[in-house]
């Protein structure tokens, strides 16, 4: 018996020095012996085929022939070394880990990244339309026709009298008694409806995000980390409905001068809108990193190229971000009807109560002159800040996905140049006014299309990328 358990350990040993002799093993940590389909994690080879360990489970098997040492521990015909069955699951995924080197944030295969994705995506578009239906109510003065607030909601007036009690509550808000006095029921339903939908539309909203955000975590595709993430989304979401009720009460206020129009605080509106973006932002952001964990890169030179990309696009897409806001404190203020010439200011560049408001700040955020003056600058300072991002990059090797999308940026910040010029001279109707606001969004849209394409690949994908791609032809 002593006999033949050393001539096991014999052999044991001497498989070993052959295996180490012929495999190579490479920097990602797998081993290749000179058999063409051997292909062994070395971390999990090192850890289960050492000698000790052979060792260890031949004295565990005292009693049994020597050649039972190797039951968990031989090769196969085609020279791959084999462990147990809970050893190879290990390898496997190892091995999946260091190819792809990505934590998705969606488990369960392609169908339910998919699922998620369509999801997220239409959630980012219920946003979208929940902006733009904003702007409507906005510019026809509908926001402050509901005079009281509803955390659930409430059902609309369904009688003659119901209505009445309805219009009997805004006939006391400063807005009826200065701007809107003697308006008949019918203008009042409709302005009525209006603020009611945009309302109800947001908490339907709230419903559409959180029963398949429920379905997914109960079937596990949803990871720990986007959890997290679309959990925050969530509690910005119901926030957002505090923050407008908000601003619809400063305008339910009475104005502090009595030639002054009853508004919602333009410094309210804008954190209502800036949510409101923050919110899309992170739901669209979220869906590009569920359905494209890794940006679109065939060699080291491309990837090159949006690294120089991405120190442009970022700035940018701040520069459009505050343009946006700026945008609001127009609409808070009513600036937009101040000027309506184009590119002078009436008669002149600069009005002279620019500076009139002290303190200074004042100036930048309540005085109309000032803040359509600073819109026009900065919307002027995004569009050839743009052009200028599609001038640098011109010449660099990029993605052609990534050389469209800039193609698409700088057309879409033309167009809302020019739909701004077109509400500024038209005396802001509300098509208009609603397109102008719809395109900023657009515009910031492409600008996180833009940051989330050219961002770096993951390290296992780099190792993989030739230095360029080889053109056919």
């Amino acid at each position: 018996m002593e006999s033949r358990l050393l001539s096991a350990l014999r052999k044991s040993k001497n498989i070993f020095a052959q295996i180490s002799s012929k495999s190579r093993c490479s920097k990602s940590g797998f081993c290749i012996t000179d058999h063409p389909s051997s292909l062994v994690h070395s971390k999990s080879f090192s850890s289960s085929t050492q000698v000790p360990a052979a060792q260890n489970s031949i004295f565990r098997n005292l009693g049994n022939l020597g050649s039972r040492a190797f039951r968990h521990h031989q090769l196969n015909q085609k020279g791959v070394y084999r462990t147990s069955h809970r050893s190879f699951s290990t390898v496997t995924v190892a091995s999946a880990e260091s190819t792809q080197g990505l934590k998705l944030l969606v488990t369960a295969g392609p169908r339910a990244q998919k699922l998620v994705g369509i999801w997220l995506f239409g959630s980012a578009a219920w946003v979208f339309s929940m902006v733009v239906l904003g702007g409507m109510t906005r510019l026809t003065r509908s926001g402050l026709s509901m005079t009281d607030w509803k955390f659930t909601g409430s059902l609309p007036p369904l009688s003659d009298e119901e209505w009445l009690a309805e219009f009997e509550k805004y006939k006391q808000s400063p807005e009826y008694k200065r701007i809107n006095r003697g308006m008949s029921i019918d203008d009042f339903k409709f302005i009525y409806w209006m603020e009611y939908a945009h309302r109800m539309w947001g908490r339907a909203l709230g419903v559409m995000f959180a029963l398949p955000f429920s379905y997914f975590l109960r079937k596990g595709y949803i990871t720990l980390q986007l959890g997290l993430r679309l959990s925050g989304l969530f509690a910005l979401g119901a926030g957002q409905g505090l923050i407008g009720w908000w601003m619809v009460k400063s305008g339910l206020e009475e104005p502090a001068s009595e030639y002054s129009e009853p508004r919602v605080s333009p410094y309210r509106l804008a954190a209502h809108l800036t949510s409101a973006f923050v919110i899309y932002s992170g739901l669209f952001w979220t869906a590009l990193s569920v359905v494209m964990p890794e940006p679109p890169a065939e060699s080291l030179a491309w990837v090159k190229g949006s690294a120089k990309v991405k120190q442009l696009a970022l700035p940018v897409s701040i520069l459009v971000g505050i343009t946006a806001v700026s945008g609001a404190f127009v609409a808070g203020n009513d600036a937009g009807r101040a000027f309506n010439t184009f590119p002078k200011m009436g008669d002149t560049w600069i009005p002279e109560d620019t500076l009139s408001m002290k303190p200074l700040f004042r100036n930048f955020f309540e005085n109309t002159s000032t803040v359509q003056l600073d819109h026009r600058i900065l919307a002027t300072s995004t569009l050839i800040a743009i052009g200028g991002l599609w001038m640098a990059t011109r010449k660099l090797d990029l993605h052609p996905g990534v050389r469209s999308i800039i193609g698409t940026t700088v057309g879409m910040a033309a167009l809302q140049v020019t739909l701004g010029i077109s509400t500024l001279l038209s005396y802001v109707p509300v098509s208009l006014g609603t397109a102008h606001q719809a395109g900023a969004l657009m515009l910031l849209s492409l600008m996180l299309l833009l940051n989330h394409t050219v961002r770096r690949p993951s390290l296992s994908l780099l190792k993989t990328l030739p230095s360029a791609v080889k053109s056919v032809v």
